[in-house]
């Protein structure tokens, strides 16, 4: 699959998330594409082939089927008993959960950046 294949710049997950998806679901990712993800606030869950088919079989099966997505456990769960555990780097969970991106989590250190300018503005003086 490789989902995002050939996506070397934000484009791709900015399309989808215009079209108001907020998480991804493949057996596999491009690594570009997957990390540009995590940078727009997108959640790409990889899952296995057989794992896939069996949400493309439920999504026929029943109409206007509906997939929840719970990042804090990370847990796929539907209203017909599914119930998937995803894999995801913590470090990345934190960073969706608290609506970061990269200019956000440099902004949490603003006071040891500001202290540092300033060391640093009183040493050229």
């Amino acid at each position: 699959m490789n989902f995002g294949c050939g996506s070397s710049r934000e484009h791709a997950p900015w399309a989808i998330l215009d079209y108001g998806f907020r998480s991804v679901i493949a057996p596999s990712f491009a690594d570009i594409f997957y990390n540009n993800c995590f940078k727009n606030g997108i959640l790409p869950i990889k899952l296995s082939e057989e794992q896939v088919e069996e949400l493309f079989q439920r999504t026929a099966a029943h109409e206007g089927y509906q997939l929840h997505v719970d990042l804090e456990n990370k847990k796929l769960t539907d209203d017909y008993g599914l119930d998937l555990d995803f894999d995801l780097d913590e470090h990345r969970r934190q960073f969706l959960l608290q609506g970061l991106d990269d200019i956000g989590l440099t902004l949490q250190h603003e006071d040891l950046i500001s202290a540092y300018e300033q060391k640093k503005f009183a040493q050229t003086v």
